[in-house]
């Protein structure tokens, strides 16, 4: 195998192109192995082996700086970072977290797992290098998904007036957890449509230098396009077009259910005869199904995490225009409701737990202070063994200290029921049920 001389980025420097293909199926079979064994991100991490590859052979980790967004397509990464044994050795699969994690590798500098912030962390690591008077790359590697949220674009505004180097890699895969929703995601379409030579774009139009590499899990033209940007002395954005789940046809297939997946997904067989369970699921989505037939103002938000709740593709379409996916931007959901609120309409925002957090000043001013009716379901919120970047454990200390929110957590069906009856109809307070 070629992983077994591969210890650290150094060694992948001594490849040709030709071993680094071997490396990335050898890589890809290995995450797959762990993955379906333990579950984890299956999806996002196939697709980004060939680019991992290519920036260790291109760049000089640690001294250039890679910073992931999210960072739950890091497991490549890890494998190439003196981490493999996390991924060869299934007594060590648990020995390593699903994120980047400082504590673990010279080679990671932040611990990450939330979305939208690689390019305002990777800007500060590039400002403080510049005022020190030091020298390397800095790398922010982002997803498309991940571009909806409004950190990443108040992060490309501010990096786009820096003088000096900073690179931005766009891994586009025409995906976030589900599909993609917002103007933006038309214009990266044109992009990919007219092989980035579109004269309509949104990085030029920022002020960034822009490249666009359409074979984005092609080895050889990702180490070109690298090379082209590397030492770059102004903002630069790589626009690369690569493909969710590639080397695993079913997660190609089926990109938003392998995004991340439990543990023997790949050894469960369809079972036409299986029992149907219900759950806060089943009885939410009944009862948004419901309300949205009998009452036209009834409309059901979400913002980028549909299968949290169980809203799937046909389950999203069946509501129509009653649905919002407004993508990974909390803060827009929450002023959005209570918009809509205020407006006579009634919103139900449907959010996972660890998520509330990014808007608390959305809650308080747009919401709170405004007593807007809106519905909100707090999902997967309590105490859990999750990792550091996902704890659910902040919402409850969060919401319950601002004012004019009625606060509720039912233990029975029964209770969920005639709270969801109650909060749809009363027209003088936001209320949030907390669903564990």
């Amino acid at each position: 195998m070629i992983l077994d001389k591969v210890n650290s980025p150094k060694d992948v420097k001594a490849l040709s192109i030709s071993e680094m293909n071997s490396l990335a199926n050898e890589m890809r079979e290995l995450i797959i192995k762990k993955v379906n064994t333990i579950g984890g991100h299956m999806g996002p991490n196939l697709g980004i082996v060939e680019t991992t590859i290519a920036m260790h052979y291109v760049f000089n980790s640690p001294v250039d700086k890679f910073i992931f967004d999210v960072s739950h397509q890091c497991y490549p990464h890890k494998i190439l970072t003196g981490r493999k044994e996390g991924f060869t050795n299934p007594d060590n699969y648990l020995k390593y977290t699903g994120y980047t994690a400082p504590e673990e590798s010279e080679h990671d500098l932040f611990k990450t797992g939330h979305t939208s912030t690689s390019v305002s962390l990777a800007l500060g690591v590039a400002k403080a290098r510049d005022l020190k008077g030091e020298k390397g790359n800095v790398i922010a590697l982002i997803g498309d998904g991940s571009l909806s949220g409004g950190e990443a674009l108040e992060g490309l505004d501010n990096a786009a007036t820096l003088d000096s180097n900073f690179i931005v890699i766009v891994n586009d895969n025409d995906m976030s957890i589900a599909e993609n929703h917002g103007g933006l995601y038309g214009n990266l379409k044109e992009l990919r449509k007219t092989n980035g030579q579109s004269e309509h774009n949104f990085f030029k139009t920022l002020g960034f230098d822009y490249y666009y590499e359409k074979e984005g899990n092609n080895i050889e033209k990702l180490i070109q396009a690298f090379e082209k940007v590397k030492d770059t002395n102004h903002p630069v954005v790589l626009h690369i077009h690569t493909q969710k789940g590639h080397g695993l046809k079913v997660a190609e297939e089926n990109k938003e259910a392998f995004h991340w997946v439990l543990p023997g997904v790949l050894d469960k067989k369809d079972d036409a005869s299986a029992s149907i369970v219900e759950d806060y699921n089943s009885i939410t989505k009944d009862f948004i199904s419901k309300k949205s037939q009998e009452d036209k103002t009834v409309i059901t938000v979400n913002a980028a995490t549909p299968g949290v709740f169980g809203f799937t593709k046909d389950y999203r379409e069946s509501l129509g225009n009653q649905y919002t996916d407004v993508g990974i931007a909390e803060e827009h959901a929450v002023a959005y409701c209570s918009g809509l609120a205020k407006s006579g309409a009634k919103p139900i925002f449907c959010v996972m737990s660890s998520f509330i957090q990014r808007t608390y000043d959305q809650m308080s001013q747009d919401m709170a202070l405004n007593n807007s009716p809106l519905t909100m379901l707090v999902y997967w919120g309590g105490l859990s063994g999750a990792d550091a970047t996902h704890l659910c454990s902040f919402d409850i200390p969060l919401i319950s200290n601002i004012p004019n929110i009625v606060y509720l957590s039912p233990a029975t069906k029964e209770e969920y029921l005639a709270m969801l009856e109650y909060s749809l109809n009363q027209t003088e307070h936001p209320v949030k049920l907390t669903i564990q």
